[in-house]
């Protein structure tokens, strides 16, 4: 254990593993154990193991336009059962606030009425459809799936870094780490009892399932992906594989009669259920892009006529605007009558002019965010930026305050991390997935914990450079009820049938670049 600790600095963020005055923290107890015992060339062919495993199964992530397999740390993350116990139902709490607060936005609006959230911001946000104003789900959830990331902060509390509910990626990564780690260190999940994460696909399958249209009794359920060259293809098939449904893409899919059907070497079938990996602008050419390839003609149509489910909903994306997120703990006040049980990282919204006046005279202090930006993109952290990028970033702040949210550095908690034979400190952070049947969330135990493998680095994206960790948590589990809707939509007309031709094949360049465009809450 020298060897792998060997001169382990103690750093700045709070350590998950180690107390630097008593040493290793109860929950990592066994998992420092195993690893004392062990060399460091032990670990490292432990490590070599586990990359040739991701390599064979082509467990990959588009990093700067190059397929690489997926870091995966050989230390897990371990988070205690009573501490699990406060996330989870944290985690609920937000899906179901921003469930209620979707049904809202594109129903009547009430929290725009009582002052809860200006109507300027909900109308401004790039991802505000109003394509998809009085589209009522049949089961009344609009958010099937959602990640919503978690830090650490210094006084070990953790705190909600921005919500993932348009179409969320990552946990094929979960699955995926658990059966690679298990293979890796079967001797510690003999030891310990790990919650399980392999019942997933059942629940979202389950969840899917619940949503499909009035009437249907044994619904068709389809996963669309972009294709081939997207850059989380793998997940898209991993889930239709493990949820035992077809993967489509747009061109399998046409509308007839006022039905979504797909075509099948047996003629074609009725489609009642879409878990879409494809983004809004791309779904439908006739409802958003016109130029777009990847969707389907008419889907919107029966979307809004109720003769399909659209998961996750349509337009969720204003969800998912930074600036937005900021309101977020009125809005579980306004829709719960609940206090935040995980709160907020702290956030200046730019459209003040007090807080844009504070922000650019602390640029250098500030990580500065767009608000309809992810995977890291177009994020700048103002102690590591030059004076010219500050420079840049102060002019298009002012020229647009409402595109822009700014926060303070959070010094990520840190869990020990194999770089080159040694365990060295690694920023991470968490995003646990929760799925809405419409009784109730399901909140899978662990999620994907990302770490950020430069040092130093607190962006922990992996289109970024960084890796993962399996995260085990210890206990059992618990889902959380929600309220069911007691009433169906009522169905509206529906257009004529929209044809959808094939591809033709000197579009090809077209279809790759819109595949690698679309999907883009990346992990």
């Amino acid at each position: 254990m020298a060897d792998l600790f060997d001169e382990y600095p103690p750093g700045q963020a709070w350590d998950e593993m180690l107390d630097p005055r008593t040493g290793p923290r109860s929950a990592y107890r066994q998992v420092h154990a195993a690893l004392a015992e062990m060399t460091a060339g032990e670990v490292q062919a432990r490590a070599d193991a586990l990359a040739r495993t991701y390599l064979t199964q082509g467990v990959t992530f588009d990093f700067a336009g190059e397929e690489r397999p997926f870091p995966l740390d050989v230390v897990p993350r371990v988070i205690a059962s009573d501490e699990w116990d406060q996330v989870a139902p944290g985690v609920a709490q937000r899906v179901k606030a921003l469930e209620a607060f979707l049904a809202d936005v594109y129903g009547q609006q009430r929290a725009v009425a009582d002052g809860v959230i200006p109507r300027s911001v909900i109308v401004s946000s790039t991802h505000f459809h109003r394509a998809a104003r009085g589209i009522q789900p049949p089961n009344g959830v609009r958010v099937h799936v959602s990640g919503i990331d978690l830090v650490r902060d210094a006084l070990d509390g953790w705190r909600v870094l921005e919500d993932n509910v348009r179409v969320p990626s990552g946990v094929s990564y979960v699955l995926s780490n658990r059966r690679a780690m298990a293979q890796t260190f079967p001797e510690l999940f003999a030891a310990l009892r790990i919650r399980p994460v392999a019942d997933y696909p059942r629940r979202l399958f389950a969840a899917l399932v619940a949503a499909a249209p009035q009437g249907v009794d044994d619904p068709t359920v389809v996963v669309l992906t972009p294709g081939v060259f997207n850059s989380a293809y793998f997940e898209h098939s991993l889930l239709a594989r493990t949820m035992g449904v077809e993967l489509v893409e747009g061109r399998d899919l046409f509308c007839a009669g006022g039905r979504v059907w797909m075509r099948t070497t047996q003629g074609r079938r009725r489609v009642d259920v879409i878990y879409r990996r494809v983004d809004d602008d791309f779904l439908d050419p006739v409802a958003f892009r016109s130029d777009s390839l990847l969707g389907s003609p008419g889907l919107m149509t029966c979307a809004r006529n109720g003769t399909v489910t659209i998961a996750n909903a349509v337009g969720n994306g204003v969800a998912d605007d930074k600036l937005v997120y900021t309101y977020v703990p009125d809005m579980i006040r306004y829709y719960l009558g609940e206090e935040p049980i995980l709160k907020n990282v702290d956030t200046w919204r730019l459209e003040d002019p007090g807080a844009l006046e504070e922000v650019l005279d602390r640029l250098d202090e500030l990580v500065v965010k767009p608000v309809d930006g992810s995977g890291g993109k177009g994020l700048v952290v103002g102690p590591k930026a030059s004076k010219a990028e500050l420079d840049a970033l102060r002019t298009r702040l002012q020229d647009d305050p409402r595109g822009w949210i700014a926060q303070p550095v959070v010094q990520l908690s840190t869990i020990p991390t194999l770089i080159d034979d040694r365990l060295r400190p690694r920023h991470t952070d968490l995003r646990p997935f929760a799925v809405n049947n419409g009784d109730d969330v399901y909140v899978l135990p662990g999620g994907l914990t990302r770490v950020a493998l430069p040092e130093g680095q607190l962006v922990v994206n992996s289109s970024q450079g960084g890796g993962s960790k399996d995260t085990w948590v210890l206990g059992g589990s618990r889902s959380f009820p929600v309220q069911r809707p007691t009433e169906r939509p009522q169905s509206v007309p529906v257009d004529s049938a929209v044809p959808i031709d094939a591809n033709p094949n000197d579009m090809r360049a077209q279809v790759m670049q819109q595949q690698q465009q679309t999907g883009v809450a990346t992990c």
